[in-house]
């Protein structure tokens, strides 16, 4: 190993091969430290069964923490049974209180793997938990997989698609026009389509989609629609990832959010059980925070109840 290195060069994401891992262990690599974070959490996510073993007999405390979370939490956030039940033999402490006052064990719970780790007496899920659980499980299969890199949505709470146009002062736009944009969206100008998105009525509010641009999530669109509710607004933007907001009777409270992204240090138990049940599910959880219930896809990827055009305005100010 070189002078001043941690032996973990070229590692990069990929912690699944054992053998590799050991010769650098053998050879000296720091099993407490590495450039991108601490070994034990990066292979708890991205590594195999055994390269978590491997690890666990190196390090002075399975459950050290990083980012304030341990590598069992890791685990079981990012959906690794396996990892998981590795790192709880090994000694990880499954009911640790960690953020929000969840531990991985209680987390564990609402997901797939309910039955990861032996549950103690008195510990369970409360009645809305349990039935956010249920709602993620219905809502995620509903939605189903599809593309929407480049998709912008607002996910309205208590209104229905007429009265979001009707907040938007939008004019209908000819199904056959916004069809031939959705063939070929980016062989136009932007500047030309921008203003073109869909509104569908789903249980529990409405949502606008543009399956082309960001202009639903704009602030001076999330605040017409948000007057007296909430909204939540996603872009899927193909070079950076999901930007999130959220928009509350009129005002924009929160910008430049991770939906799917998994929970955040200093969330609320309600933002980590959400952020868990919704992990790369960007459009769910947008759909989730606002309390819709839609039973497809239909809403985000069309054909909507009607397209319309957003007057021509400054729609950034706000």
């Amino acid at each position: 190993m070189k002078p001043g290195s941690d032996g973990w060069a070229g590692m990069s994401w990929k912690w699944a091969d054992v053998d590799d891992v050991r010769r650098r262990l053998d050879e000296g690599a720091d099993p407490e430290r590495w450039s991108g974070g601490r070994p034990l959490h990066h292979a708890a996510v991205f590594g195999s069964p055994q390269v978590v073993g491997e690890l666990v007999g190196r390090v002075a405390d399975v459950d050290a923490l990083e980012n304030g979370v341990t590598a069992l939490w890791e685990a079981v956030v990012s959906g690794k049974p396996h990892n998981a039940r590795v790192l709880a033999t090994a000694g990880a402490d499954p009911w640790r209180p960690l953020i929000g006052g969840w531990s991985p064990g209680r987390l564990s719970l609402a997901g797939p793997t309910p039955d990861l780790f032996p549950v103690p007496e008195g510990t369970g899920l409360t009645d809305p938990e349990r039935a956010a659980a249920q709602e993620s499980r219905r809502l995620i299969t509903a939605l189903g997989t599809f593309h929407y890199d480049g998709t912008g949505l607002a996910c309205v709470a208590g209104i229905d698609a007429a009265e979001a146009v009707r907040r938007l002062r939008a004019a209908p736009v000819e199904d056959e026009a916004a069809d031939e944009v959705l063939k070929e969206p980016y062989g136009y100008d932007m500047d030309r389509i921008l203003q073109i998105v869909g509104v569908t009525t789903v249980p529990g509010g409405c949502v606008v989609t543009q399956p082309w641009g960001y202009a639903p999530q704009m602030p001076g669109v999330l605040t017409l629609l948000s007057a007296d509710t909430v909204c939540y607004g996603l872009y899927a933007n193909p070079k950076s990832g999901n930007q999130g907001s959220i928009a509350r009777h009129g005002a924009v409270e929160s910008w430049d959010l991770h939906p799917g992204g998994g929970p955040h240090e200093n969330d609320t138990a309600e933002e980590v059980l959400a952020s868990y049940l919704y992990h790369c599910n960007a459009v769910a959880y947008s759909c989730a925070f606002s309390g819709l219930a839609p039973t497809d896809s239909r809403a985000v990827v069309g054909p909507p109840d009607v397209w319309v055009e957003l007057p021509r305005r400054d729609y950034w100010s706000h």
